[in-house]
């Protein structure tokens, strides 16, 4: 692709506008070069340096991700999608758009200038996208990380100027192209902030100052010492159960005998176990988010241990629907969703690589090898026409579209399965991506939706993978999916509005 503009060469003819425009950007330049800067001459070439290539802010977001909070992960993975959505757009349209040569060095001390110059085109400038991408997609999903992050963005973006290689309009327009790719990444996936926790149907439940009757089984493999110590520090009468996930059910049942309340705390998988228990013994259930993903636990409104301790004290809570799956002599019950199709492949390859790799590298690569696969796990036959299927997804509750994702739910007792189904094609992937980014994934040719109270499916393939709030089981045959209204009481603090 060739440069379409060549900010180097005169057009033909008088242009006023941009003539006094990059005067004026030159003499700004000009003028940033004879201030003198205190204190930035042994900061910012380092800093810009170690913004090469974005390794300051993996590092960065590796910090993030290092506090264990399921906000500080969050704005980690949400500033990194940013700064590759504004990284992608600079290389791919912004400096093969535009060609403008470098500033000329001459009035700038040669102890601000860089060691290795840059060769690409300067406008505009990428390490001022990448900055701000970061920063503001940070700041949109934590605004206190933000604040921590900003100033350091702010020094990189700076720090272009400072060293001579950017002209002031080249940082502007990469901070603009950057808080843009960072609010685009936040049309596909909001972030927590815009969604408000459900409210309703609200549970008296038992009031535990002290957290006498409250028994949390906690599972190991989800590093969650921290989190049980900082809750027993809160709810000093509590008891934690710590185990290994092979031991998680049976510590569950016996914690189910002896409690008043049955506490958890780990991933989906593990508070899906907690929630069948408490059913069968009636019990309430408490649950401390400790997974990687801990959908339940975000959409109910509990993000940490702060929230989880004040309810338990209040004993402030809310009623949930409960979805249930049957297939002969197996069944089971979801608190998130099920799916049939590429899903549970998903599941199975992320479980595959996670022992080695760590869960979120290995979800990347799991969908990675899945959707590259273009392979149609499922069929459906309509109308005496067998059709391929790439993915059929069962919510418990309705999915408000958020872009790539079937999105969070903001009621957890609307009585509604919330059913979706991918038709199969060529690339079926693409073609939700492309529909994703236009709009509500139900205008998608490839994408069907509809809510239901209850689903049967008939003609289920042996040996068909059923992935059901992170877990895989095999189904076949007759399936059927019941909810069951707002059975189970689980804590959450009572929010104002």
């Amino acid at each position: 692709m060739s440069p379409d503009v060549d900010l180097t060469v005169p057009l033909p003819g008088r242009h006023v506008l941009r003539d006094r425009l990059m005067a004026l950007d030159c003499r700004l330049f000009e003028f940033a070069a004879e201030r003198d800067w205190p204190a930035a001459e042994p900061v910012l070439p380092r800093l810009s340096r170690s913004a090469n290539h974005g390794v300051l802010w993996f590092a960065t977001a590796a910090a993030l991700a290092a506090s264990r909070t399921p906000r500080g992960r969050r704005a980690a993975a949400r500033g990194l999608a940013s700064l590759s959505l504004a990284s992608l757009t600079i290389n791919t349209l912004g400096k093969r758009s535009v060609r403008r040569t470098r500033p000329v060095l001459d009035p700038v001390p040669l102890v601000r200038q860089l060691k290795r110059q840059p060769i690409t085109t300067s406008f505009p400038s990428g390490h001022s996208a990448s900055a701000v991408a970061f920063a503001t997609g940070v700041a949109l999903e934590s605004p206190s990380w933000g604040a921590v992050v900003a100033p350091v963005a702010f020094s990189v973006v700076m720090s272009r100027v400072y060293t001579g290689v950017h002209f002031p309009s080249d940082v502007l327009a990469g901070a603009a192209l950057g808080a843009g790719a960072a609010f685009a990444v936040r049309g596909l996936v909001p972030t927590r902030t815009r969604l408000v926790p459900p409210a309703r149907p609200r549970a008296d439940l038992p009031a535990l100052p002290d957290g006498e009757g409250l028994i949390v089984v906690a599972n190991t493999a989800s590093g969650s010492a921290d989190r049980v110590r900082t809750l027993q520090d809160g709810l000093p009468l509590a008891e934690v159960v710590e185990c290994e996930p092979a031991d998680v059910r049976d510590e569950l049942e016996k914690a189910a005998v002896r409690a008043r309340v049955l506490g958890v705390c780990g991933g989906d998988g593990t508070v899906n176990t907690a929630a069948e228990v408490a059913l069968r013994h009636g019990l309430p259930l408490a649950v401390l988010p400790g997974g990687t993903l801990n959908h339940f636990a975000l959409d109910l409104g509990v993000e940490g241990v702060r929230d989880l301790t004040r309810a338990v004290q209040r004993g402030e809570g809310v009623h949930v629907d409960v979805g249930r799956f049957a297939c002969g002599d197996r069944q089971g019950v979801f608190l998130n969703s099920c799916s049939l199709g590429v899903y549970p492949e998903l599941v199975r390859e992320r479980d595959r690589w996670s022992p080695r790799i760590g869960g979120w590298p290995a979800g990347v690569l799991a969908a990675l090898r899945v959707l590259r696969a273009d392979q149609h796990p499922l069929e459906a036959e309509f109308r005496g026409r067998t059709r391929p299927l790439w993915l059929l997804f069962v919510g418990n509750g309705t999915y408000h579209r958020m872009g790539l994702a079937p999105g969070r739910r903001l009621d957890l007792a609307d009585g509604q399965f919330d059913v979706r189904v991918v038709h199969g094609s060529r690339r079926p992937a693409l073609r939700l991506l492309a529909a994703a980014v236009a709009g509500p994934l139900t205008r998608s040719p490839a994408h069907a939706a509809v809510q239901v109270k209850r689903l049967r499916l008939s003609g289920v393939a042996p040996g068909t993978p059923l992935a059901y709030d992170g877990e895989v089981t095999e189904v076949a045959g007759e399936m059927t999916l019941e909810k069951l209204p707002e059975a189970l009481a689980v804590y959450r603090p009572r929010l104002s509005n």
